[in-house]
């Protein structure tokens, strides 16, 4: 299954584009296995990855800067694979083989109207329009300052717009094709339907990339690394280490033994539900540990949010090993790394992220630490993570439960950790999930929560004077967890939620909306 799970790959070079990862996620829904790697990778490790396609993704640099400007190995673009070049990758095939690229008066950031000039397989009866002279119109998303000028040799062009006479271009014998729109993006309406043209009919893949066959290829990938050796697992009770301990509860059965670590940073009542549904409903094996002093006491007086990440995952190991010294045989750690962890800690195969914040699990790491790690989930994004969760039998409510951070409350909780922070944010939070799910908002946002903000506030109740903490409410939109659209709640909604923190929390005395995007600003806090 392994072999055939990845029999058809597209490789996917990385120029710095901002919607890489999203090119990657629109491949894989397609059910083709897709790898992302640096602009300059070796072409012999090209040849060993033997892909079946190669995408070459936009970036923020000038291909008319000349022979500074990033560009593909030669033999990329002769090795008879097909190539499909998107923004600044359709600019790089037109410059290396001989056409050229010059800076445009005309930029394009945003929506443009398409007009598909050529018959190609690429864009073969795809449309959104037709116009009056009977051509097909897309409706595309452009983000380019530089334009083709001239094609290189043996090149037509296949769409073109008012300021941007060649908006596609492809060479049909050597299936070299480019595109100067993004159609990863959702604004570009027909964006999947190219990516099928070009994975199905132009490079002849097969989609055999789907819940199942990874569940399967990955039960094999853990038996045959694992061995009868037993696996600790940190069971936070969030959908990734949910998903992580099915699945190796399917793989390895009784080698498996989950720690739950009540770290005075969890959500409320969080303890109970997780023994109620792994212990009791599943049969996984679950130790309890209460940790919560221990915790807290490393985090007294810390207020850097990268030095709390990093002492929330030193003392997680400290007590995994401490823990793993009881079994016998513990050779192995799972965690439920998944792909945007390793992005944003700067620790993606590309080497081009730069360190936005570090993830407990992936930056925080002792570098003495003993066992060594498993991590399934660590090539998957969010959406492939849910639905192997579906395939692997846990409940609904449970897979699409919004994510929780690994460090938990110590970064919701803005500066210092004090217990009674802690206590404070998780009634706060409580009550605004309560209220979003039955205002049915809960399924409309991906990700809600409380944040404490160590400042105080004037307030009055009643005739009295009340002088206590802010509460911030943070709801976003998004698909991947890449970008995100800060949720438009309704006011009503918004001030059901503020008159039941103030109300209900004597300690609350002013409740603020966070109405920040990502980017610039992180989901989380810190």
């Amino acid at each position: 299954m392994k072999n055939e799970l990845r029999s058809e790959k597209v490789l996917l070079l990385d120029f710095g584009s901002q919607y890489t990862q999203l090119i990657a996620r629109r491949v894989r829904e397609l059910g083709v296995y897709s790898e992302i790697r640096a602009w300059n990778i070796n072409p012999e490790e090209i040849i060993e990855l033997n892909p079946t396609a190669i995408i070459l993704s936009g970036g923020p640099e000038s291909v008319a800067q000349g022979n500074s400007a990033p560009s593909v190995a030669p033999s990329v673009l002769t090795m008879g694979i097909p190539v499909l070049g998107i923004c600044y990758g359709m600019q790089t095939i037109a410059a290396q083989m001989g056409g050229a690229v010059q800076n445009s008066d005309r930029r394009e950031f945003g929506y443009a109207q398409v007009k598909v000039k050529h018959a190609s397989a690429l864009l073969m009866e795809v449309s959104d329009h037709i116009d009056e002279s009977g051509a097909a119109v897309l409706d595309v998303w452009m983000s380019h300052g530089d334009n083709v000028s001239s094609m290189p040799e043996g090149f037509v062009c296949i769409a073109s717009t008012e300021s941007c006479p060649i908006a596609g271009m492809a060479d049909h014998k050597r299936n070299l094709y480019g595109i100067q729109f993004h159609p990863e993006v959702t604004h570009t309406t027909q964006g999947s339907e190219i990516f099928k043209q070009f994975l199905f009919r132009i490079s002849g893949c097969n989609p055999s990339w789907t819940a199942m066959a990874i569940i399967d290829d990955q039960i094999a990938r853990v038996r045959s690394r694992v061995g009868n050796n037993n696996v600790l697992l940190g069971l936070s009770g969030g959908v990734d280490s949910s998903v992580v301990a099915a699945l190796l509860h399917r793989a390895i059965g009784d080698q498996l033994t989950c720690v739950f670590v009540d770290n005075g940073l969890l959500r409320k009542d969080e303890g109970v539900s997780v023994m109620e549904m792994f212990a009791k409903n599943m049969g996984v094996k679950v130790i309890r540990v209460d940790a919560a002093e221990k915790f807290l006491n490393r985090l007294r007086n810390v207020t850097d949010p990268e030095m709390k990440r990093k002492l929330i995952g030193n003392t997680f190991i400290e007590v995994f090993e401490q823990q793993s010294a009881k079994i016998k045989d513990v050779k192995f750690l799972a965690q439920g790394t998944i792909y945007p962890d390793v992005i944003e800690s700067a620790a993606s195969n590309t080497g081009k992220a730069h360190v936005i914040k570090s993830h407990h699990n992936v930056g925080g790491l002792p570098e003495d630490m003993q066992l060594e790690l498993v991590e399934p989930l660590r090539e998957l994004f969010k959406d492939e993570v849910r639905k192997i969760g579906m395939k692997l039998g846990l409940p609904l409510d449970m897979v699409y439960r919004h994510p929780f951070p690994g460090p938990g409350l110590g970064v919701r909780i803005i500066g210092e950790v004090r217990k009674e922070y802690t206590d404070l944010l998780r009634e706060a939070d409580a009550l605004f999930i309560e209220e979003l799910r039955a205002h049915g908002w809960y399924e409309k946002t991906s990700q809600a929560f409380c944040v404490f903000l160590p400042v105080k506030s004037v307030g009055v109740v009643g005739d009295a004077r009340r002088y206590a903490w802010v509460i911030g409410l943070r709801a976003v939109e998004t698909t991947d967890f890449m970008t995100a659209r800060w949720a438009r709640l309704p006011y009503d909604l918004l001030e059901r939620v503020s008159s039941r923190i103030i109300n209900e929390i004597p300690e609350i005395s002013r409740v603020t909306y966070d109405i920040s995007s990502k980017p610039p600003s992180t989901i989380e806090w810190e």
